[in-house]
């Protein structure tokens, strides 16, 4: 999952790249703290019910993530995704020093996230997730749900701010179903969530995996993003 407003923002690049850096450390904790906490949720809730876990894992984050888009969009372009910042540095004229920081301080956070969900639901800080995710069907829904993703981003911009957030929050919830891989789609979500052995996990050796087949996606998308301008 996830950025995912306003890819790049002009506003936002003239913000101090320390501040923009923590709003995205704070904007991508608060998000894995959605996907892990609601996964555990959902998993000692469902009884078992691997459907209904899912559909109990995908509601609550992707509304967590519409309202995380709207309140640090306008402050980072709340990308909370290195394959976003990567696009808007490669298309929107992003500085490279600017990526480089939201990188870094997206996948600190997505890790902080982890750790603050293990902690609200009484689970180990530290644990390595045994949740198998790979193979070719795997990875190949990996590419489809980053494309998308990064399409639905870029094509919204002709549209006002809140409309991305919405569209891209819809996408997600949509991408959890439609894709074998329940659209990871976000390097940084899924270095952190090799770090919990939980329904949301994903083993560590098959995290590499999931990355490439993201970076894959964003080189395929490319030539489209750079078309994709408002008119």
């Amino acid at each position: 999952m996830t950025s995912f407003a306003a890819a790049s923002r002009p506003a936002a690049l003239r913000r101090p790249i320390v501040l923009a850096a923590v709003i995205e450390l704070i904007a991508t904790a608060f998000l894995l703290i959605a996907v892990v906490g609601s996964g555990i949720m959902a998993e000692r809730l469902s009884s078992g019910n691997v459907g209904l876990a899912l559909l109990a894992n995908a509601i609550p984050t992707d509304g967590a993530l519409a309202a995380l888009l709207l309140a640090f969009g306008p402050h980072s372009g709340a990308h909370m995704n290195p394959v976003v910042t990567l696009a808007a540095a490669m298309t929107n004229g992003l500085h490279w020093r600017m990526a480089a920081a939201y990188i870094a301080a997206q996948i600190t956070g997505a890790v902080v996230g982890v750790w603050l969900a293990h902690i609200m639901f009484d689970l180990p800080i530290l644990e390595m997730s045994q949740h198998v995710r790979a193979g070719p069907p795997l990875w190949v829904a990996e590419v489809v749900a980053t494309f998308g993703l990064l399409t639905v981003i870029w094509g919204c911009r002709a549209h006002r701010e809140p409309v991305t957030a919405f569209a891209v929050a819809a996408y997600i919830t949509g991408a959890y179903w439609f894709t074998a891989s329940t659209s990871f789609a976000n390097p940084a979500v899924t270095i952190a969530r090799s770090f919990s052995d939980t329904f949301a996990g994903i083993r560590p050796v098959d995290a590499p995996g999931f990355i490439i087949a993201q970076f894959a996606a964003l080189g395929l998308a490319l030539p489209l993003l750079r078309r994709l301008q408002p008119t």
